[in-house]
């Protein structure tokens, strides 16, 4: 699996559920939310492209920031 790390404005509480949310949907992701850094650290055999669509269903400024190395 590739790490993909997102930056998501998440400004509370809520925007970090609001992400939960969208990703337990899409399934077949492991997550970290670094809601102080308005970072999420994605696991998963999901394109960036699907990854970055499901996060933008939060309504929040999402952009990708690049692979991880583990």
């Amino acid at each position: 699996f590739q790490k993909h790390e997102f930056f998501v404005d998440m400004t509370c509480e809520g925007c970090s559920n609001a992400v939960t949310r969208v990703l337990q949907k899409l399934g077949g992701v492991n997550f970290d939310i670094d809601l102080p850094n308005k970072k999420v650290c994605i696991d998963s055999e999901h394109t960036v492209d699907t990854l970055l669509e499901t996060l933008k269903k939060t309504g929040k400024n999402t952009s990708y920031l690049g692979e991880k190395s583990a």
